[in-house]
């Protein structure tokens, strides 16, 4: 990497790059909080309330084959050159300016909006407007991109000196986990891990959805709620309620991982809102959490169903389409633990709990959706040609999220 950006010369850079004049005036504003060790992302503020976000890969994780700047820029291309797509308010770019010798990207900065899980936890309030909205953006994305040979060959393009062999499969498990793992994570971690390598149904559930991974449409492939942002006056407008950010790793993928990895990012609210103890068992923590699934479940339903709304075709492209999303859900927690133990090095016992219900979402996927959503996968996908449940009724229809066998102590 050729130039490192910081507080003191990221002003002149800009200026190089032509993207403001020095008598429009400048200022550096912040690092942001979002920094860490993959990317630095500096604030700067332009005349006329414009503000511009500057990320630079850091040079301990430049590495010449990685394509997620790159990626960034192309998806950038793309909506200039298919309008199509390019007229999705919620999808349009914000990319201004692209620099590959030393791995920069600057974009707008959007200051009215919020990311959608700092929403969430200011408020601690569930709108299914903001669900729905999220469901039409995706199911719009997928469907005008959905086996378009144009797209795919356009997302197949690789950087200047570099090939492309395949597209990535991110149905992938943790990898090998061998004798390092004493010395990088915390000791009260490993039963994780154990846990992890314990059961053959888990590794053979992974397995099989790596296999049956299915690209056919241009997908997000990081979608989290913190991709996520929502416009601070959200409920006095009838559009751009949301924007979806980062698009770092898009590419040809399956839509199914796109809702698996968003499904994750609610349930993750509420499992982390779990109260454990070593004199709860798994069962009674659920119960207890502060944030009860009951209250994301009217979210999840509205995202799921304005999704399929608005683009039914890929029930008949995929008929096991909604088993599929839910176990991406248990792959994208799983693979969440294991992030945040690298990450910060540390260890809660609420990932026990999460990983439970993970492996229940990758196994046991049919008898999951109940557990999550509250009703059945018949009234996900044909809601008007059933009728409703009594809550009686319902209780008595609910399996367990977990094996009864493996109760777990201490959480």
């Amino acid at each position: 990497m050729l130039l490192s950006l910081s507080s003191q010369n990221v002003i002149q850079y800009l200026q190089a790059a032509g993207l403001f004049s020095m008598e429009d005036g400048a200022s550096y504003k912040s690092v942001l909080p979002g920094s860490h060790q993959k990317n630095v992302n500096l604030l700067v503020n332009l005349a006329g309330d414009q503000q511009l976000l500057v990320k630079q890969e850091c040079k301990s994780s430049f590495d010449s084959s990685n394509h997620e700047f790159f990626n960034e820029w192309l998806f950038h291309q793309l909506l200039q050159k298919f309008p199509v797509i390019g007229n999705i308010g919620a999808i349009a770019s914000l990319l201004l300016h692209y620099d590959p010798e030393n791995s920069i990207l600057v974009r707008s900065y959007l200051s009215e909006y919020l990311e959608l899980g700092e929403f969430y936890h200011q408020h601690n309030t569930f709108p299914t407007e903001i669900a729905t909205a999220i469901g039409n953006t995706l199911a719009g994305l997928h469907r005008a991109t959905f086996q378009r040979k144009e797209y795919r060959d356009f997302m197949s393009t690789a950087p200047a000196g570099q090939f492309r062999y395949s597209f990535y499969n991110p149905a992938q498990g943790l990898g090998s986990i061998n004798q390092e793992i004493f010395s990088q994570v915390p000791t009260e971690a490993l039963e994780f891990y154990t846990l992890y390598q314990r059961y053959e149904s888990l590794e053979s559930a992974i397995a099989d959805l790596a296999y049956e991974w299915s690209p056919c449409c241009l997908t997000h492939n990081d979608l989290q709620l913190s991709n996520i942002l929502i416009h601070s006056r959200w409920g006095k407008l009838d559009n751009c309620l949301i924007r979806l950010i980062d698009w770092e790793a898009c590419g040809w993928g399956d839509p199914a991982f796109d809702l698996g990895a968003i499904l994750a990012s609610y349930l993750k609210i509420w499992l982390s809102s779990l109260v454990v103890d070593a004199t709860l068992n798994i069962e009674e923590s659920l119960d207890l959490a502060m944030i009860p699934i009951e209250e994301i479940q009217p979210s999840l339903l509205a995202l799921l169903r304005s999704y399929f709304h608005a683009f039914p075709v890929i029930l008949d492209y995929q008929p096991n389409f909604l088993n599929r999303i839910i176990q991406f859900a248990g792959l994208a927690l799983i693979h969440d633990i294991h992030n945040m133990i690298q990450n910060q090095k540390s260890f809660e016992r609420t990932y026990l709990c999460a990983f439970r219900v993970a492996k229940s979402l990758l196994t046991m996927p049919e008898k999951s959706v109940l557990n999550i959503f509250g009703i059945s996968a018949k009234e996900i996908l044909h809601p008007e040609g059933t009728k409703q449940i009594s809550l009686v009724d319902k209780e008595q229809q609910l399996v367990r999220i977990y094996y009864e066998k493996t109760r777990l102590r201490g959480c």
